[in-house]
């Protein structure tokens, strides 16, 4: 029988979207001949084995509340596996498989993943390298254009000189990039802490609020364009399934408009012609692999509205697995539902 660690929560600002994406994974996940293993991660770093048999309480954030849970964590010593605490002691059970339904800081950074390697458990999404480097946008960049596509520009900007001279930063910024200028933490997904500045008086506290969760951010030239994401599945030869669309409904697609009002609207394939829906299609393959990348990633474009022209944005490892989530959906557009697409991720785990 195997045995699958499903690790969702984290210490992250994203930890609500997890709870939602682990809900998913867990029902949809095939239960027979596996044993599978529901650990939540707390915002305060806690580590819980799951106790309840409803997971509908870990998407409504109620499953901490389970007088079932009992403590657990992964031990870093190979073969030992998920150490459980009990009053009789710890109890390990070995694991197969490790998906961790994480998404952004401590999650999808490369960090835990480190713990997964000296573990010797496979485990689903990138490695510590890959993950690491497609966490912080600012090296993604740096990568990505070795592959050639044209990016937005962009500059690296860090809290130390923001705390030094914040208007000097307002200055050098406004002498490169013409408003409107997005500005991002380095290390987030969601769109959390981003804001699209249109003036010179809201520079500043878009800057405060992104140095809030990172010490560098990025300020990023405005595309207007099509959001296009591209769903990329597969170790040695990954494959892109066809291009998703996002309408946004809103001034851009932040975390409101991903998880929480209903103003934005999905379409899949996308509105573009099907030879630049294979052109992204291969772009995102291109940006995967000079990534390092393994299993899955979500890869994210602007096509400009003018001139048709492909601008990469950045890349997710560990997209969400939510309802509403686009990287399922791409899939399931391309005739693999969302069980088989988690047996996919499982196999292509214990084959990196």
């Amino acid at each position: 029988m195997q045995t699958v660690l499903v690790l969702f929560g984290g210490v992250s600002p994203e930890h609500a979207v997890s709870l939602v994406s682990a809900e998913a994974v867990l029902r949809n996940l095939n239960k027979e001949n596996r044993k599978v293993l529901p650990v939540g991660i707390t915002l305060s770093g806690k580590w819980l084995l799951f106790g309840g048999n409803d997971y509908k309480d870990i998407a409504d954030d109620k499953w901490e509340q389970n007088p079932n849970n009992r403590t657990a964590f992964l031990s870093p010593e190979r073969g030992a596996g998920l150490c459980i605490v009990s009053d009789n002691g710890i109890e390990t059970v070995p694991v197969d498989v490790i998906f961790p339904v994480l998404h952004g800081e401590n999650g999808e950074d490369g960090s835990i993943q480190g713990l997964f390697q000296l573990s010797g458990i496979p485990y689903v999404g990138c490695h510590v390298c890959a993950a690491a480097a497609s966490m912080d946008k600012s090296v993604t960049k740096l990568i990505a254009a070795t592959t050639g596509v044209r990016q937005a520009n962009w500059l690296t900007l860090r809290r130390a000189d923001f705390q030094a001279d914040g208007a000097a930063m307002c200055r050098r910024i406004m002498e490169n990039i013409a408003f409107p200028v997005f500005i991002k933490p380095c290390n987030t997904g969601s769109s959390v802490g981003v804001s699209k500045v249109m003036d010179e008086a809201s520079l500043m506290p878009a800057l405060e609020a992104a140095f809030q969760y990172d010490k560098a951010i990025l300020a990023e030239e405005f595309i207007n364009g099509r959001e296009i994401e591209v769903a990329v599945l597969g170790n040695d030869r990954p494959e892109a399934a066809v291009a998703g669309e996002i309408d946004a409904g809103a001034d851009f697609y932040d975390y409101d408009a991903k998880y929480v009002t209903t103003t934005s609207q999905a379409f899949i394939p996308a509105r573009i012609s099907e030879e630049l829906n294979a052109k992204v299609r291969e772009w995102a393959v291109k940006i995967f692999c000079a990534l390092g990348c393994t299993g899955l990633s979500r890869v994210d474009f602007f096509v400009t509205r003018d001139t048709n022209e492909i601008v990469f944005n950045e890349i997710n490892t560990l997209p969400g697995f939510t309802p509403i989530s686009m990287y399922p959906k791409m899939w399931a557009a391309e005739s693999l539902p969302f069980a088989e697409l988690l047996e996919r991720l499982i196999v292509l785990a214990q084959e990196a």
